[in-house]
């Protein structure tokens, strides 16, 4: 979620990359299309582009409940239900947001939504830092998915959500680094690390959150937030080839005792050697196959003194 999608869904598809891709809306101007009837053409054409994409989906992105208007988040919806398309926003990121909305909308950000009839499965509502214990039970109910953003939440001084009690009252509770802007290395293998231990320091419990737990947060639940559990997530017959392979003869990873212990709390991502999406190897002895990477980085260390000469 977020600017210039269809730029994103584009290298997106060059890269043989899975992904769901939709663009941020909002009530006011966007820098990318402009006023939000604008935005509106946008995400359909995008759905014409992609209907029959393989690998990628299109998703309907509400940004927040305190920068959509009520009128707006509903027509979203029925777009989104038009399409059978996830519904992604993000939701009690941190206390400001709960406060704005209590005082323009009488309630919280969740039972905000709620007021609004918006809920169902195919919500995916990320980060989930401030819920009451009956705002948990409330999104179980309802079937809706959340995506635990740790690292963002860190950096944003959002605070911690509260995921045990999530995955205790059944929700399906996937990993997600946010965007570049409020993490600086969006690697999943940090995100798993730093999902392994803060909630342990902030229950004081070295057990909560075992490693097998996170480990599947990061693979099988993530598939369950998307909707796409029955075809990726796990290594199983049947389902697509998407998978990565460590090289775990090194010496941080040796010995190996444990192998979800040592993925979470070892391994990192320069430890993947070989990526293959959808059965396609599109990265071997980590050279990407599809992409020329150091034309890549050429091109966007060109673009960037372009922007440091701006600023001065």
């Amino acid at each position: 979620m977020y600017l210039f999608a269809k730029d994103v869904a584009r290298a997106t598809d060059e890269s043989g990359v899975r992904a769901w891709i939709g663009e941020v809306i909002y009530d006011f101007p966007s820098p990318n299309y402009g006023k939000v009837e604008a935005g509106l053409q946008y995400m359909e054409e995008l759905f014409t582009m992609y209907s029959s994409h393989p690998l990628i989906n299109i998703t309907v992105n509400p940004h927040a409940v305190y920068t959509c208007s009520p009128e707006l988040l509903k027509n979203l919806k029925r777009i989104a239900d038009i399409h059978d398309a996830l519904y992604i926003i993000h939701l009690s990121e941190n206390e400001e947001e709960g406060k704005e909305t209590k005082k323009r909308y009488g309630a919280s950000p969740v039972m905000h939504l709620e007021n609004l009839g918006l809920f169902g499965s195919k919500v995916v509502a990320c980060h989930c830092v401030t819920l009451a214990d009956e705002e948990i039970a409330l999104l179980a109910q309802r079937e809706v998915k959340v995506v635990h953003c740790p690292e963002s939440n860190m950096i944003l001084a959002s605070g911690i959500a509260p995921v045990p009690p999530m995955l205790a009252a059944g929700l399906s509770v996937g990993l997600g680094t946010d965007g570049s802007a409020s993490n600086n290395n969006v690697d999943m293998f940090g995100e798993m690390n730093s999902a392994a231990k803060i909630h342990k320091v902030n229950m004081l419990d070295p057990t909560t959150m075992p490693a097998e737990t996170v480990l599947e947060m990061a693979t099988l639940y993530g598939a369950r937030v998307l909707g796409a559990e029955n075809e990726i997530g796990s290594l199983e017959p049947g389902k697509k080839a998407d998978l990565i392979v460590l090289n775990m003869n090194q010496p941080h990873l040796t010995p190996l005792y444990n192998i979800p212990s040592h993925i979470i709390y070892a391994a990192r991502g320069a430890d993947v050697v070989h990526s293959i999406i959808n059965g396609t190897i599109v990265m071997r002895n980590r050279q990407l196959t599809t992409l020329d990477e150091k034309a890549i980085l050429a091109n966007m260390m060109a673009l960037a003194e372009g922007i440091k000469n701006i600023k001065s």
